[in-house]
């Protein structure tokens, strides 16, 4: 019997080899951070801190406006130089707050509450709130709200997502070696908050020792079990890895608590444990720098704000000149000009990429060979939507489901004619939504 998966997607090599078997080095301390305020969906939170001010690691420095928001903390102890317009990853530039470091990394005072799983579920889903942690796999929605669904749809299962799927990126696998302990911590915690009397944590099958690793631990679990997924991308998309793990169908425009499960992936989890039990907010996360030109492809423990240029110097540079720079995996990751872009919470990697890796495609007429419809692993028509948008019949494409598409990058990994349907989508959900 085959491993568990979902219809559509591909199989791209996985480039896991460069990095999987490096352990997770901790950074030094930055001398300074740059903390732009739109870390996540929703809502920018509003700074509470004022320039010249001396804070302390893991200091509330942003409050979560109302609605769908998240807190900030300070990420490193020092002054906070600015409060205006700063760098961003994705964003070019947006407001943010820049703390020059002190190099003493002196912290608010954090507990360890070794009886943590005493508390109420509404006081542990209190203590993620106050963290600023939301989901760090790339989505970022607001963990203290995605905990606390609607109350009319009853939560019965809680899936933790190991199953990073995209190429390259490798943080998740060493969190699952390194921390397997955190990681069921991290789901009972789930499990208690959402009332959820089954547990799963998914896992790719290219992660043979990630997989043992847990399977071990969860032995004695009644209702926690590791179920081993076929490798193939998108395993890791919420809707595909809910149904390969429970057959359940999310449909269109409904969320994952309409069928009883809520997600999270491998990192968020390990924060939520850590904010439970330590009252420690999220300062720092789990990033893999990778690629064919990179010299030492490692992951690393960084602080939220560090520069991206800071961590790749960790790294030893590159064998050849940076042609392009990836923020996140090849698949829906973006490119970057440059690498002074701070390290936020929802990016998991950067991948370098050199001349001899870089091509350049001239996009031609569509071939009507249907692959594209083949691997959509939501069951759309990617070259009607996509062929919808260049003629500006906006109202075609949402009717094919333009809203419903998730961006996945496999129809334009596919297609033979080299259409570049994410950007075109991107451009009809712009005049959609």
């Amino acid at each position: 019997m085959g491993h568990k998966t979902f219809p559509g997607g591909v199989h791209p090599l996985d480039f896991k080899y460069f990095s999987k078997d490096e352990i997770i080095e901790r950074c030094p301390l930055p001398s300074r951070v740059i903390l732009p305020l739109s870390q996540h969906i929703g809502k920018l939170p509003v700074p509470i801190v004022k320039v010249g001010e001396i804070v302390k690691t893991g200091q509330l420095i942003a409050q979560a406006s109302d609605g769908i928001s998240l807190n900030m903390h300070a990420t490193i102890s020092g002054k906070i130089k600015s409060i205006d317009t700063v760098s961003h990853p994705k964003w070019n530039f947006i407001q943010g707050i820049e703390i020059e470091g002190d190099g003493r990394d002196t912290w608010v005072e954090l507990v360890d509450e070794e009886d943590f799983m005493q508390l109420s579920g509404e006081e542990m889903r209190n203590r993620i709130e106050e963290a600023g942690i939301c989901g760090l796999g790339g989505a970022g929605f607001p963990s203290g709200i995605k905990l606390n669904p609607p109350s009319y749809n009853t939560i019965d299962t809680a899936i933790v997502s190991g199953v990073e799927c995209e190429p390259y990126l490798t943080a998740d696998c060493r969190l699952m070696m390194e921390k397997p302990e955190e990681i069921i911590w991290g789901l009972k915690i789930m499990m208690k908050i959402l009332g959820a009397k089954n547990g799963i944590i998914g896992i790719e099958s290219n992660k043979p020792k990630s997989i043992k690793t847990l399977k071990k631990l969860v032995k004695k679990e009644k209702n926690i079990r590791v179920v081993t997924l076929e490798f193939k991308y998108p395993q890791g998309g919420e809707k595909q890895l809910i149904y390969a793990t429970t057959k359940r169908r999310v449909l269109s425009k409904s969320f994952p608590s309409s069928v009883g499960v809520i997600v999270n992936n491998v990192a968020t989890v390990v924060s939520m444990y850590e904010a439970v039990r330590y009252k420690k907010p999220l300062v720092e996360k789990v990033i893999t720098i990778s690629g064919k030109i990179v010299k030492r492809p490692s992951n690393f423990m960084a602080r939220i704000g560090t520069k991206m240029s800071d961590i790749l110097a960790h790294c030893e540079g590159t064998t050849h000149p940076i042609i392009k720079a990836v923020i996140g995996g090849p698949m829906m990751g973006y490119a970057v000009n440059t690498l002074d872009v701070p390290l936020i919470k929802t990016v998991s990697g950067m991948i370098l990429f050199g001349k001899s890796e870089i091509k350049t495609e001239e996009e031609k007429p569509c071939l009507r060979c249907g692959r594209c419809i083949d691997v959509c692993p939501n069951g759309l028509m990617p070259n009607f939507i996509a062929s919808s948008v260049k003629y500006n019949d906006f109202v075609g494409a949402k009717k094919a489901g333009v809203v419903d598409c998730m961006q996945c990058g496999c129809c334009s990994y596919v297609c033979p004619a080299h259409i570049k349907f994410i950007q075109w989508i991107d451009i009809g959900k712009l005049k959609v939504m």
